[in-house]
């Protein structure tokens, strides 16, 4: 079995030394660069299982590169951000990041992480016996296609959001919290915060909603989580 390949974009020579000899110690193949451009373009190229990308970065933002990348595939990104404060790491979930770290971190916690994305990525829901198509009105999910459609229209849907919403449509009436999702989408094992629930029910919202600020199909239950109502 060929090493699953990660990339790590970072700027700081040392803590790029450092985290490519960690990875490389658990069994990992390790690319590197050093500003965003340069990261971006290799992360096109090689199409890495996991990219580890610092906020802070010469010529291109990681904030920007994150973005950008979003818009492509739906490889697993690990932010890594010397800022504390709770904007930070909102924007970074905005952006689209699976998960994220704050500077100073212990490298067996960012190695957990890394592991806990991988694993993440590797999955994928299972099909209900006999429910292969979900269908709400003019919105279908067909699980074992993994498409969606909107009046008969493909919907563009990044691989969370497809799983998001085949869990909520699958559960129609049923209420979840964010744990529940976070748990069951993500894995018992993912570091990050319920926020990231929320940014991905935005998204959905955007693309099945009539009116996303007044949504009728993904319900929000305050101080629960979201319940689907079709």
């Amino acid at each position: 079995m060929f090493p699953q390949t990660i990339l790590v974009v970072e700027d700081e020579e040392n803590l790029l030394a450092a985290l490519k000899y960690n990875l490389e110690k658990e069994g990992y193949s390790v690319l590197t660069a050093e500003d965003g451009e340069k990261g971006l373009e290799t992360a096109r190229q090689a199409k890495p299982g996991l990219i580890i990308l610092d906020i802070m970065l010469p010529k291109l933002d990681g904030l920007e590169v994150c973005r950008i990348l979003r818009r492509e595939t739906a490889t697993p990104i690990l932010m890594l951000t010397a800022k504390s404060e709770e904007v930070d790491r909102v924007v970074g979930l905005e952006m689209g990041a699976d998960d994220y770290v704050t500077k100073p971190f212990s490298m067996r916690e960012l190695l957990a992480r890394v592991k806990a994305l991988l694993r993440r990525s590797r999955l994928t829901p299972e099909t209900p016996p006999g429910r292969e198509v979900i269908r709400a009105g003019n919105l279908e999910v067909n699980l074992a296609g993994h498409t969606a459609t909107l009046n008969g229209e493909p919907l563009d849907l990044k691989p969370r959001e497809f799983d998001l919403l085949a869990l909520l449509m699958g559960g129609k009436g049923r209420a979840f919290t964010r744990e529940q999702l976070l748990e069951r989408l993500w894995g018992q094992d993912w570091f990050g915060d319920t926020r990231t629930v929320d940014v991905h029910v935005r998204w959905l919202r955007e693309k099945i909603e009539a009116d996303p600020g007044s949504p009728g199909r993904i319900i929000t239950i305050r101080g629960v989580g979201y319940r689907f109502e079709g």
